[in-house]
């Protein structure tokens, strides 16, 4: 264990001052927790931004998509792009949708499943890239006050030993070993809160978001499957007309 001597009474008790006085373990602690929490803070600024452009995105993409637009002209449109969120998911289907047409398909119910299934996947690549990160958040909050406490318990011991060795048990001789010390573990906290309270909003306002999405593919699915129908219908009608 890190031998350390006693504050003097009357010692500085300021963050800083305590910072200095800790022994390395419980510097090496305090750090990490800093670190965590700063990187906790950048994504959850990022992640809040880049949920507020998706949501104003999906707006968008869902006013063209309801505009009565050709979706073979929206489709080409898109397709030029890298489409992210619904515009990925309406690429998909109509690739899948021209893919199978041009290959002659004769199955409605293939084609059907198909398509859904090519839906699926973009949505699952699209979640992934939603919540990504966001695991290093709740990380951060189960994680922190524990690590926090690691650091506190070590400081504890150190002081207590630099207590035995002085022979001295003055509470102004004490009490600045034992604050170092508790400096950890309120460092874990500060990491921690923060990181839980965005990691619960963030996590919400993703599944708000996927929501959104898997209606959207409903949907789609819904009018593809009617063109289906319409076409199969048609071609019988013109086989039986033969």
């Amino acid at each position: 264990m890190e031998q350390i001597g006693l504050a003097a009474p009357g010692a500085e008790l300021s963050l800083w001052a305590l910072f200095m006085q800790a022994g390395f373990v419980v510097k090496i602690v305090m750090i990490g927790l800093l670190a965590a929490s700063v990187w906790s803070w950048a994504v959850m600024i990022d992640k809040t931004l880049a949920y507020g452009r998706m949501r104003r995105a999906f707006n968008r993409f869902e006013d063209t998509f309801w505009s009565g637009q050709s979706l073979e002209e929206l489709y080409r449109s898109l397709a030029e792009k890298k489409p992210t969120g619904m515009g990925a998911l309406f690429v998909a289907a109509m690739r899948e949708w021209k893919k199978s047409f041009e290959r002659g398909a004769k199955s409605p119910i293939s084609l059907q499943t198909r398509i859904d299934r090519a839906m699926d996947v973009a949505l699952a690549r699209e979640m992934e890239a939603i919540e990504g990160r966001l695991g290093f958040l709740a990380s951060v909050g189960s994680a922190a006050p524990f690590i926090g406490l690691f650091g506190t318990v070590v400081g504890i011991m150190t002081s207590f030993q630099a207590i035995a060795g002085s022979e001295s048990t003055n509470l102004a001789v004490v009490a600045p070993g034992i604050a170092e010390a508790l400096l950890a573990t309120a460092l874990g906290l500060v990491a921690a809160i923060p990181a839980v309270i965005g990691y619960n909003k963030l996590i919400s306002d993703a599944g708000k978001l996927g929501a959104r999405m898997e209606g959207f593919a409903d949907e789609f699915s819904a009018i593809l499957s009617r063109q289906i129908d319409e076409r199969s219908s048609a071609g019988q009608r013109a086989q039986a007309a033969q």
